[in-house]
């Protein structure tokens, strides 16, 4: 599957100099589900990025997650190696050490570190099984599981309000998510050398390839957003605030009136920069086609739907070697 067929509707974008900012309290407590779900629609479909604030996850559990992913990029390269990506097989989780990943490998070298977990299952499958962790970090575990689930539960209202500022039934998404893949990715960038070549970045270019991100990033910035006129926009730190955009299957599955943004980190700040992001997507075998709310007689659906799973194997087999030599994902789960 190449990218042009993700990316070839018509994006709405407006030419955005700034991030949205969203109150959530209404839709986490449920006084106005609908009125949050309006604003979000707008910003999914002029921007692709926003900001929320009054998410209801506590502050001092994002405080302990980056205790934790400190902890985690502190440790010696040995402890490290242990835990990589490689070492997991299908599952695709683990330590990546910086250029392992490169997000725009034909443009760009990435500088992150970064370490991927999930839901835990004792099966190995393609993106399930088991997680591999620490053993120098014993509460390094509870720690990444506690925010994982208050993640996982501000990603579901999202997804529910996605729904319905489509005209869709609050459960729609929902349905196509009782065990999706799911990544929590704790990230290190180092700092950025300004007298560099130009080729290192902490993140080169990309959109999202799922359904929806939630970023948390600390004080010291780096995020930058791709308006429709090729500007790069800052999206600075918020104060207890996430960063949330949606990625290529929501582009793809609202046929375009919902946009993927492409985005990238550049840490030129000279001081070690900190990020945690939760991405959720679909059931590995939920078809990922266009709703039905977002087909007219100008925008006809989608001709060429496909599976989640078959999306994820793709992407992931270009971007993991040990994939590549002799592990390439099943075509379907086990």
């Amino acid at each position: 599957m190449s990218d042009a067929s993700v990316n070839r509707f018509a994006s709405k974008q407006v030419a955005f100099h700034e991030i949205p900012v969203i109150d959530v309290a209404a839709l986490v407590d449920g006084s106005d589900v609908e009125g949050v779900a309006r604003q979000i629609g707008e910003s999914c479909e002029q921007v692709g990025f926003f900001y929320v604030k009054n998410h209801g996850v506590p502050a001092e559990l994002v405080k302990r997650m980056y205790a934790a992913t400190e902890e985690l990029f502190d440790l010696p390269d040995e402890a490290k190696a242990k835990i990589r990506v490689e070492k997991s097989g299908p599952t695709a989780r683990g330590y990546i050490s910086p250029s392992a990943e490169n997000a725009d490998p034909n443009k760009t070298t990435d500088l992150k570190e970064a370490f991927d977990y999930g839901a835990k299952q004792e099966t190995v499958s393609p993106f399930f099984g088991p997680n591999l962790m620490p053993e120098e970090l014993p509460e390094f575990e509870a720690t990444c599981d506690e925010y994982y689930a208050a993640m996982r539960t501000l990603a579901g209202k999202l997804v529910g309000a996605f729904a319905i500022s489509l005209g869709l039934e609050p459960d729609y998404f929902a349905r196509m998510q009782t065990n999706p893949i799911t990544i929590q990715r704790l990230l290190h960038y180092p700092p950025q050398d300004l007298n560099s070549d130009g080729n290192a970045i902490g993140i080169g270019a990309h959109t999202d390839k799922g359904v929806l991100t939630i970023l948390s990033q600390d004080s010291v910035g780096g995020l930058q957003v791709q308006n429709k006129d090729g500007e790069w926009i800052t999206a600075p730190p918020i104060e207890d605030a996430f960063v949330i955009n949606i990625g290529d299957l929501v582009q793809k599955m609202t046929n375009g009136k919902y946009s993927s943004t492409v985005h990238r980190v550049v840490n030129e700040s000279g001081a070690e920069r900190y990020s945690v992001a939760f991405f959720i997507d679909l059931d590995y075998d939920a078809l990922v086609e266009t709703v039905p709310t977002c087909v007219d007689d100008e925008h006809p659906a989608d001709p060429a739907p496909y599976t989640c799973g078959k999306y994820k194997n793709d992407w992931f087999v270009k971007v993991y070697p040990h994939l590549k030599d002799g592990m390439e994902f099943a075509t379907s789960k086990s």
